[in-house]
């Protein structure tokens, strides 16, 4: 009888690669897959650390699974894994401990378990390892985009972050891994390929004697056939270079949508991040892109409250925001991690203060995000179809534009699911979705 594994992802799209590439060796080794339900033999939760409520959320996950079935196999996998060996070495919810680059081992290690009856960590000492983890999809939960990990690991040690301590050091991806990877997916009809890593910047870095950098990679994968959309995903704004972008503008399945990481638009607040960058370099590679693509979706993350940001700090940072004109701003709280330079710091901001520093740049994102989208209408978009919705009893066929504006178009004859269509939208369906024509489909 087949053993049934249920699994849980938390966290960033890395995560959910490598949870779709553990579910994929599971199902190869003959283990059936069910839902995070009651009744698993097996509960494989891939566990984030990026914030303190990040470990909490991983932490509840693991004891519910427990809780769900608790003679079921528990297994803990992931960042929080790697870093938080010590308490959950103590946790008696948790079975099995796989730290990073032990994910590839998941069927091996359920096996020893069985034969041993007994605990088990597999964890290494993750800065030490040059080591790529070797792993791969055929296929993945979106029917339309595959997100394909080409990296892993940080050097860059901001100080507010604990990611270089639970992935290592910078590990790329072969670039023929990648292709081989991207091709077997175009040709079980994806169009659309997100080349994401923990610091994709980074591709190469720890290959120098290669000459191959994100930029050969992108152009691999452009060469692809069937692949009609590449996206990449946070990029440093030290990478959008002159050279770079007129690179990549010269390959037309690169998307003009770039998210460029900034965190804080003043340059004090920078520097106690120990960000590689000022305000003023970052305007100029916004500009760069500017140049090259027009009016290209600019997207980006922002900390408010780190510590010793003082309301002159903060106004500034706004005030870069609002300059910059982004798509996207994702705010995100200051959360003190411990084990990171920044929570030793002095001058730790209140969460009420945090919270009202980040309802402003939420409602500056919003006004934002409209502004842009308002400006698409009446444009050609290209949009790739990826679901149908129903609204008001009326079916319609959802995707996203080049730039990842969402746009939606009425159910009809001759378009399905994983058609690119050339539409103009003239209102909207819903906030964020704009509706439009057809006016042909490729």
């Amino acid at each position: 009888m087949k053993k049934k594994v249920a699994l849980h992802n938390l966290g960033c799209k890395v995560n959910a690669y490598e949870i779709e590439a553990m579910q994929q060796l599971l199902e190869a080794a003959g283990y059936e897959i069910v839902p995070f339900e009651p009744g698993a033999d097996i509960y494989v939760i891939n566990t984030c650390t990026v914030t303190n409520i990040a470990d909490r959320k991983s932490r509840q996950m693991l004891h519910k699974a427990k809780k769900m079935n608790p003679d079921a196999i528990v297994v803990a996998t992931g960042c929080y894994a790697q870093t938080g060996t010590g308490k959950l070495d103590q946790d008696e919810s948790v079975d099995l401990i796989l730290g990073n680059n032990q994910k590839k081992n998941i069927v091996e290690a359920l096996q020893e378990y069985e034969e041993q009856h007994c605990r088990q960590t597999r964890v290494i000492e993750i800065g030490r390892t040059r080591e790529y983890e070797d792993l791969s999809i055929d296929r993945t939960a979106e029917h339309v985009r595959a997100y394909i990990k080409v990296q892993d690991g940080c050097n860059q040690f901001c100080t507010y972050c604990i990611i270089p301590y639970a992935r290592g050091r910078v590990r790329s991806r072969s670039v023929d891994s990648v292709v081989r990877e991207v091709g077997a997916l175009a040709k079980k009809g994806y169009k659309e390929v997100v080349l994401t890593g923990i610091h994709l910047s980074s591709y190469g870095a720890d290959f120098p004697e290669k000459g191959e950098n994100l930029l050969t990679l992108i152009r691999k994968v452009h060469g692809v056939d069937g692949i009609q959309r590449i996206r990449l995903g946070s990029l440093e704004p030290g990478i959008v270079t002159e050279d770079f972008v007129r690179e990549l503008a010269a390959m037309p399945k690169v998307c003009p949508h770039f998210h460029l990481s900034l965190q804080s638009g003043c340059d004090r607040t920078l520097e106690r991040m120990n960000r590689r960058y000022r305000s003023g370099e970052y305007e100029e590679r916004c500009k760069i892109l500017r140049r090259y693509y027009g009016n290209p979706a600019l997207t980006t993350d922002v900390i408010v409250g780190f510590p010793m940001e003082t309301e002159e700090d903060f106004r500034e940072s706004e005030a870069f925001v609002r300059k910059i004109r982004f798509y996207e701003t994702h705010i995100f709280k200051y959360s003190r991690r411990q084990g990171t330079k920044a929570a030793a710091m002095d001058g730790q901001l209140t969460e009420q203060e945090k919270g009202r520093r980040s309802d402003i740049l939420l409602q500056l994102h919003e006004k934002r995000a409209a502004e842009y989208e308002k400006a698409m209408l009446g444009n050609e978009l290209e949009v790739l179809l990826e679901e149908e919705i129903c609204v008001k009893q009326e079916t319609y066929l959802v995707g996203h534009s080049r730039e990842y504006v969402r746009a939606a178009v009425k159910k009809q004859e001759g378009i399905a699911v994983n058609d690119i269509v050339t539409m103009v939208p003239q209102s909207f369906l819903e906030k964020h979705t704009l509706l439009g024509e057809v006016k042909f489909s490729l």
